[in-house]
């Protein structure tokens, strides 16, 4: 597996992030999705396929992941 280079990434807030500084932060790569803790952003950062996301995103808006 190949590690995404995140150092020209453009992160975002979550649409999904709730108001009490629970945030994560999205970043769209070359051919992933990249996510992390808005609290520490030199922190670990996760990276999925745009699949991955996809399906992942659409189960927490159907309510099937709490």
């Amino acid at each position: 597996m190949t590690i995404p280079d995140m150092s020209r990434a453009r992160w975002r807030k979550s649409s999904r992030s709730g108001q009490n500084g629970n945030c994560v932060e999205v970043a769209e790569l070359a051919v992933s999705v990249a996510v992390r803790d808005s609290k520490d952003p030199h922190g670990v950062a996760l990276a999925f396929s745009r699949s991955a996301w996809r399906t992942f995103s659409r189960r927490i808006a159907e309510g099937e992941l709490r």
